[in-house]
């Protein structure tokens, strides 16, 4: 599983939480048990990662507005929905809100752990990709106006002599310029380079004159 991952049960019934997580321990998990939404909710921090099981009908907060609650405090976490009622409207509600998974009770324990494993390896893909992404805007940000001009002429395909014929410039000094930002950039070829530009919004990109 890589890192470790926090599983939070979230149930008023102390039988469920207690075999639910003493299965999910077994599987090698770091089980955390709350009889109330609200008990989650308090001790829930914007870094926390892992993923959420949650009855859907609890006091005081549902298992919906549980996932609204984790949006509004801006934790972004997986959540599965446990029910004992399940229907077409509330299945269509909890996936809208962003719910993984809805499952009925009795539940399969060995369906829940595939579909726990399954929304922490899209989890893992998606933090990837965020950070992948930052990093490519980083480096993007450490380019000069005029490097981002060169950028945006290779962008639409202008060859070193038609770029330096659109920003005044000589193609040596367009050459040098490319020469920089593809190190910035960390590219190692033009194919590299305009796959990395495609996570800069447009509007970053200063384009050269058509």
């Amino acid at each position: 599983m890589g890192r470790v991952r926090n599983i939070y049960i979230v149930d008023d019934d102390p039988s469920v939480t207690e075999a639910l997580g003493l299965f999910l321990t077994t599987e090698g998990f770091s089980v955390r048990r709350h009889a109330s939404a609200r008990s989650l909710l308090e001790s829930l921090k914007e870094e926390e990662s892992g993923c959420v099981v949650t009855d859907m009908r609890m006091p005081e907060m549902t298992g919906l507005e549980l996932i609204q609650a984790m949006k509004a405090q801006g934790v972004s976490m997986p959540v599965i929905l446990v029910t004992a009622y399940a229907d077409v409207p509330l299945a269509v509600q909890a996936m809208k809100l962003g719910a993984v998974e809805l499952l009925e009770k009795p539940f399969d324990y060995e369906a829940l752990l595939r579909t726990i494993r399954e929304a922490l390896q899209q989890t893992h893909a998606d933090e990837e990709r965020r950070a992948k992404t930052q990093s490519i805007l980083k480096r993007f940000a450490t380019l000069t106006k005029r490097e981002k001009e060169v950028l945006a002429g290779l962008l639409k395909g202008r060859s070193n002599k038609l770029i330096a014929h659109d920003l005044g410039i000589s193609m040596r000094t367009v050459e040098v310029h490319r020469g920089t930002l593809m190190m910035k950039m960390d590219a190692k070829s033009l194919p590299e380079l305009v796959q990395l530009a495609l996570v800069v919004p447009p509007e970053e990109l200063s384009g050269a004159p058509d």
